[in-house]
Formats: structure tokens, sequence, C-alpha cells
């Protein structure tokens, strides 16, 4: 991976794989590939986690590393429900080829709404469609890669995701392409439209248009249903309850991979290892004296 972080620029599926592989070669824990967790369930003072097909295990702890990305947000958006034409979410798109020559509204302003849009743009006709303008920043800075940029700074590493109730809306990053394809009409961008009926949207303006396709480039969530019977382990929506990856009311239960679960990088490769690292000391470490506990605090110290 050090030899992968000095090329600057992404590493490419081939590499992530054999990074992987190499990782999982060298842990010693015991793996289980193709099974799903379909249940965890308190059991006195530890877990019990069922897998799809009956088998059950038991543990102390349960970190739940599934990530951010694994549930497509698909929002409610105005007359949706009444559209009759092709909906799909990002999540589903493979390619241009079934949309050529057809009208398509592309909702979104992050990364994969852009390049899908600019992507479909070369075939059919195509409106990206977002709430406000579409923000870039530079690919490239300096003559490095931006992510080089925040590992150097500590931006990377910051732990900022402790004062943000919900992930900021990222950027589309650009090394000019995009930027110019929208200026050009390619897609063209245009606000979020307001209703639907049948295969025709309503613009703000009034007016209707006949769509062929709405693909949704919304993002995502956590897919965490299988923590749905551990009171107090999800919200309302699904999403995990945490402080820094740490479960806010069950005790031994600990996320991995969510999005500024600590700092901008958690979701990533780059960054998973610290937060892992950090979990995992936290789970293993014997019970402290809570901190709102001054007094008993100060005898332990003190003694």
């Amino acid at each position: 991976m050090d030899d992968l972080a000095d090329r600057d620029r992404y590493p490419h599926r081939d590499e992530v794989v054999a990074y992987l592989t190499a990782y999982a070669d060298r842990s010693d824990a015991e793996i289980r590939t193709g099974c799903r967790v379909s249940a965890v369930r308190r059991t006195g003072t530890g877990f019990e986690v069922e897998l799809e097909g009956g088998d059950r295990l038991s543990a102390r702890a349960v970190v739940a590393a599934s990530g951010t990305f694994g549930r497509p947000h698909r929002p409610a958006l105005p007359g949706l429900e009444e559209f009759t034409g092709q909906v799909l979410h990002a999540a589903d798109y493979r390619s241009p080829a079934p949309f050529t020559g057809r009208r398509v509204v592309v909702v979104g302003a992050g990364n994969s709404a852009v390049q899908i849009a600019v992507e479909l743009a070369e075939t059919a006709r195509v409106t990206l469609a977002t709430r406000g303008p579409v923000k870039f920043v530079a690919q490239r800075a300096l003559g490095r890669d931006l992510h080089f940029w925040l590992t150097r700074t500590g931006l990377d590493t910051a732990p900022l995701g402790r004062f943000l109730s919900r992930p900021p809306a990222q950027p589309v990053l650009d090394d000019g392409r995009y930027r110019a394809a929208l200026a050009a009409g390619q897609p063209e961008r245009r606000p979020l439209f307001t209703g639907a009926g049948g295969t025709k949207l309503v613009r703000p303006d009034g007016q209707r248009e006949e769509v062929d396709a709405i693909v949704l480039a919304t993002g995502y969530r956590p897919d965490l249903p299988y923590l749905a019977r551990l009171d107090g382990a999800l919200d309302a929506e699904g999403d995990p309850r945490h402080r820094e990856g740490l479960a806010t009311n069950v005790p031994g239960l600990a996320f991995v991979g969510l999005e500024w679960q600590r700092s901008l990088s958690s979701h990533s490769l780059r960054g998973v290892g610290r937060d892992a690292e950090r979990i995992a000391w936290r789970l293993a470490a014997p019970s402290r004296t809570p901190v709102t506990d001054l007094p008993a605090l100060v005898r332990r110290v003190s003694t």
C-alpha cells in the first residue's frame, strides 16, 4: 500500500483487490465469506450474532464495519411517485448505452451525479437537476492531487466528525472537464422539478416536459437492519447512534467505516485503519469511570 500511496493517482480496481486480499492473508482472524448477519441480540453482558442459515456466534463486543454506502438513498422528491417513466438509483447505473437517444434527468449535485450526467450527455439529452449550484474543487493544485494536500495539512485526519450532526455535501472533484461540460450545456443544469404526472416532469416555472428516465444520484446510507433488535443502536431513519464510532446507547457495540465517523477520511481505505485501531483499543480496554463522575475519578487517580 505504501508503494501505491507514492503514485500520484487513484489505485485501480485490481490493485485494491490485491491489497485487501493480502491484508486478509496476514490477518490472524477467522474470516467467513458468503454469509450474511440477520440479527444481533443482547445476551447478558455480551451479544449473540445470528447468521442466515441458523448459525450463531457469541461475542463480548460487536463492530459493525459494513460502512456507509450499503443502502441507496431515495429521497421523497415532489411528484416522483406519480412519474411513470423509468426511475433508477445510481447504484443500478452501469453504462450510457441503454439511454441512447432518450431524455434523461439526473438528480443530484455530487461527484456521481455530475459524472453520470456528463457521460450520458454524449449519447442522450440530459438535464442535471439540483437544489442549488454545483460546487467544484480542483482535483490538482500546485502540481499535486488534492488528497496529497489533505494529508499534508492534516485536514484528512482532523477529528471534526464530532461537531457534525450530518455529513456535509461533498464538492465535485474536477480536473476541468466537468465544469466545462456544464458550462457548454452538456448536460444542462436546471432547478429540481416540482412535480410529475405520467411521463412528464413539472419545472418550477410550471412548464411540463416529457422525460424517459430519472437517475437518482442521491447518495447512500448505512445498511444496518441486523442491529434493529438492539434497542437504541439506530435512530428512526436506521442510522447508527454513535460518538466517534462507539455506540452511545449500547455498550460493547461499535462502528467502523462511517462517513465522518471521526474525520474526513473515516469512510475510506486511507483512513479507516486509524479508526479501527482506536475502536479496538476502546473495546478491549477495561471499563473506565465516566468523566462526569469527577469525585470517583479523582479518588482513582489519587490512589
